[in-house]
């Protein structure tokens, strides 16, 4: 459904060293022709809702030894951070989701009604085999590999910890006190992650200078809610980065100081994979 584009990039590094998974679920954009051809929006429109660039953000990485998994199916194709069943009825005919949660109704379900402002993607709603195949096609690959990566860390490493990486806009952010935070960690408010990886991934970002807060507004969607489990040592914490540090959001171009930030963001990622999940459902960092 992507044409000749893959669903999901996986790379691996020369040694995994710990069971470190960072990935990268909103920086798709392969916009298919059919899509394109279905949607009212022009293409700098529906990239609006996109983490642009955060795939390239992460790959360092790899150099220190953690798996890195980035999307290419875009966000307002289908959301891989939403549930199967969060299907907004608004956007799909005949959806019956289980709950109205407030995801759903803000047009923000598995197949997304609107983009940022609240800008319709759609001239019409969709059948509901056309969100099935979706779904199917384009959600179910992304979470198939995601699983088998966890998987393989437990079995492997007694562990498996996963950094889902996010960009937020500015604007997500106007109805905070000053000043406002550079970047957001979500963790279910300590659910999703044990306390002291959770610490361990706020000290390597305010140790680089960035201002954090904690789940606030921003505390964990599906992902962390599905795969976040401390008890079985599966520990996911969510991290969001304010866009308006690295790109122009309006043109949705890199800024000239692109690299500077990038710098930055790669000595966090060195930080983080520092850490290993411990056989006792602990975590400890790597001497």
């Amino acid at each position: 459904m992507l044409g000749d584009h893959s669903l999901f990039d996986l790379q691996r590094p020369a040694e995994w060293l710990g069971g470190l998974i960072f990935a990268s679920p909103h920086s798709g954009r392969h916009y298919p022709r059919w899509f394109l051809a279905e949607s009212r929006l022009d293409p700098r429109n529906l990239r609006s809702s996109e983490d642009a660039f955060v795939d390239r953000l992460i790959q360092p990485a790899l150099e220190h030894g953690a798996v890195v998994l980035t999307a290419n199916v875009p966000r307002c194709v289908v959301d891989l951070n939403r549930a199967p069943d969060e299907i907004d009825p608004l956007v799909v005919v005949g959806a019956n989701p289980p709950v109205m949660n407030p995801r759903i109704m803000a047009g923000l379900g598995v197949i997304p009604r609107v983009v940022s402002q609240g800008r319709a993607i759609h001239e019409r709603p969709i059948a509901l085999d056309e969100a099935d195949q979706r779904i199917r096609h384009l959600w179910h690959p992304y979470h198939d590999a995601l699983s088998a990566l966890i998987d393989e860390a437990v079995e492997r490493f007694g562990g498996a910890i996963l950094i889902d990486m996010h960009s937020m806009p500015r604007d997500a952010l106007a109805h905070l006190p000053r000043p406002r935070p550079d970047f957001v960690l979500g963790d279910r408010n300590g659910v999703s992650a044990a306390p002291r990886i959770s610490a361990a991934v706020a000290e390597a970002v305010t140790a680089e200078g960035f201002r954090l807060r904690r789940n606030s507004p921003f505390s964990g969607a599906y992902i962390t809610a599905a795969y976040g489990r401390p008890t079985r040592n599966v520990h996911v914490v969510q991290l969001e980065l304010d866009r308006s540090l690295y790109m122009d959001e309006r043109m949705i171009e890199p800024r000239p100081d692109f690299e500077v930030f990038a710098g930055r963001l790669a000595a966090i990622l060195a930080r983080i994979a520092r850490l290993r999940p411990d056989a006792r459902g602990q975590a400890i960092a790597a001497e």
